[in-house]
């Protein structure tokens, strides 16, 4: 049994994280402020800490103990950190250096970052490989970057074992649908069950390699377990590429609706295409998806209808 700090755990991504390394037989404590988690998406037999990591102190009290920190604490969201970038980088960059310091100075084993398939900005090469330049287009995409390359130098500076994991439009039960800020599937899912259009940003040929969390939980876990990576970057996709007409055609056909969208000017910030290159987590993590993209949104939208209790209008 090995203890697991588990930063934003009550969130979407964190709580699943907290809830499969409950099932595995680890200690696991949660530290969150609660500005994009819940309560309610948290297990029993989770140690549960209120703490606000941009406040150093917290950072020390919540690593004390810990030989892993999984860090996905963040306000994860392009449109947010474009309209408050100073509040976004508090969270996102001020928070990270301080858990960086914090496990350190704890000499956790290691600590793995959540990272963004964002920092790879509008480049034209697909897919995404690690060793391409960062060309990040929103404050969000900066921050995670920073994230970035503080963990990195931390490994070599300070010996401190670091690994980023750079997700890529991850989805699933948990994600919230009630914010602007909410993943587009989510936002789609919310639309077709309550029988309003769905919105669109753009001409919806823009692509995204969109992930199912349960992928994306056992790429963050084998980072944190597999010896002699410390220091390294890997994408946590699928190496899928699905462009939102083509998203909003499948779940159209999975929940039984013909909603037409509505199609809204482009965000600032937002990239045109996204695929990873996942080639070297299968190589040095043993990674491999397991839950395809049609299998994934039948158990999102099953989730939606048993916590929601809506249904389509006919």
């Amino acid at each position: 049994m090995a203890n697991y700090l588990v930063t934003g755990g009550a969130g979407f991504i964190g709580s699943h994280l907290s809830e499969a390394l409950v099932k595995r037989g680890h200690r696991v404590r949660v530290a969150d402020n609660f500005s994009t988690g819940y309560r309610h998406n948290l297990r029993d037999g989770v140690e549960l800490m209120a703490a606000d990591l941009a406040d150093p102190a917290a950072a020390r009290r919540a690593v004390e103990g810990m030989d892993y920190v999984l860090h996905q604490a963040a306000i994860p969201s392009v449109p947010r950190s474009v309209l408050h970038p100073v509040e976004s980088h508090r969270a996102n960059v001020d928070a990270t250096l301080n858990i960086l310091v914090a496990a350190r100075d704890a000499k956790v084993g290691r600590l793995v970052f959540a990272g963004s398939s964002s920092v790879y900005g509008d480049t034209p090469t697909l897919p995404k490989r690690e060793d391409m330049p960062a060309n990040p287009l929103s404050p969000y995409a900066l921050h995670k970057q920073i994230g970035e390359q503080y963990a990195r130098m931390f490994t070599r500076l300070y010996g401190l074992e670091t690994v980023t994991t750079r997700y890529f439009n991850v989805f699933g039960p948990r994600q919230d649908p009630t914010s602007p800020y909410s993943g587009v599937i989510s936002l789609f899912i919310k639309a077709l069950l309550a029988g309003t259009a769905p919105i669109i940003h753009g001409d919806g040929g823009q692509t995204r390699d969109f992930t199912y969390v349960a992928n994306v939980v056992d790429g963050v876990l084998r980072a944190a377990e597999t010896p002699g990576v410390g220091g390294e970057i890997f994408n946590v996709a699928t190496n899928g590429r699905v462009s939102l007409n083509e998203l909003l055609a499948v779940l159209q056909k999975i929940i039984g609706t013909n909603a037409t969208p509505v199609y809204q000017p482009a965000r600032a910030g937002d990239v045109r295409d996204s695929q990873a290159d996942i080639s070297k987590a299968e190589r040095l993590l043993g990674y491999r998806p397991t839950v395809g993209l049609e299998e994934g949104l039948r158990e999102t939208v099953a989730w939606y209808r048993a916590a929601n209790g809506t249904r389509p209008s006919s």
